[in-house]
């Protein structure tokens, strides 16, 4: 297995961020855990690009690419597999600002469905909730 390359977008609203809640083993354990909405960069893709493209797909949502924020590297095992991702982080916002005003998202990946949601910063830096990709919480 190689690497992955993948992109992230955080959006903030007041004191909280736009989260995907996934309920699966992850490499702490299993049951719910938080990661921000994007995915895989495509061969001739910019990540940024990927990031519009991702919104769009799985929240049906336009957004700006605000800034660039850092690169993390993160290996994980899960159930004896090593998982391994090198993911651009960015910081975005939605173009249509009514979108701040919603309480959650549908969030369409194929036939799987989950729901994005405003998590208090305070959770996050707490241990409340569990974000993944590891280190993440150091650039909230």
């Amino acid at each position: 297995m190689t690497p992955r390359a993948n992109t992230l977008g955080i959006i903030y609203r007041d004191n909280h961020i736009l989260l995907e809640e996934n309920r699966a083993k992850h490499s702490t354990g299993t049951g719910l855990y938080y990661r921000p909405i994007g995915g895989t960069i495509e061969l001739g893709e910019k990540s940024s690009e990927t990031l519009q493209r991702e919104f769009y797909e799985e929240l049906a949502a336009d957004i700006e690419v605000r800034r660039y924020i850092t690169c993390l590297e993160n290996i994980y095992e899960i159930e004896g597999k090593i998982g391994h991702e090198i993911t651009q982080i960015y910081e975005v916002g939605f173009k249509d600002s009514a979108l701040y005003q919603r309480d959650s998202f549908q969030v369409v990946e194929g036939d799987r469905i989950t729901y994005a949601k405003w998590m208090d910063l305070n959770d996050l830096f707490d241990g409340k909730k569990v974000l993944y990709p590891a280190g993440l919480i150091d650039f909230l």
